[in-house]
């Protein structure tokens, strides 16, 4: 049998340098090929095809960075979550421990569970999670079409 020289960091490097050389040549030969001929409109900041009106330094509303850090708050729950349920799935650990091992894990994942359970609470509570409700006006809009047109359409 033929052993092999590199050892398991040895063949990671290599893949990594393999990945370093693969970009560097594919951004090099890109910036060859490309055409390059600036002009106004591409040297203008893109935001939707508009003018930009003001600075960067806007203000905007709280909530929106309070909604996204409790939305990334659940997603690392279900980091935690699947391989706890990997693991306590395991049948041979929990026999093994005289199910010692499932009723410690259990017990550990309620209690994590509660804890952000708790944390949303007090999201809640607080009214992090309210969102402003648009207020329905009746509009001024008068249509020259009559009313009676539509009622085929509403039945």
């Amino acid at each position: 049998m033929i052993e092999p020289n590199l050892t398991e960091f040895g063949t990671v490097l290599i893949f990594i340098l393999g990945a370093i050389t693969f970009v560097s040549v594919g951004l090099i030969a890109a910036s060859i090929i490309r055409p390059k001929k600036p002009n106004y409109e591409k040297l203008t900041t893109y935001e939707s095809g508009e003018e930009t009106i003001g600075t960067a330094w806007g203000q905007f509303n709280i909530k929106f960075y309070i909604v996204a850090i409790i939305f990334l708050l659940f997603e690392v729950e279900i980091i935690y979550l699947f391989p706890w349920a990997v693991i306590f799935g395991d049948q041979e650990l929990i026999q093994g421990t005289d199910y010692t091992w499932a009723w410690f894990a259990i017990t550990e994942m309620f209690i994590f569970i509660f804890i952000l359970a708790l944390g949303l609470a007090y999201a809640w509570r607080k009214g992090y999670l309210d969102w402003v409700k648009p207020v329905n006006r009746a509009s001024d809009f008068k249509s020259p079409i009559p009313t009676e047109a539509y009622q085929k359409y509403r039945d």
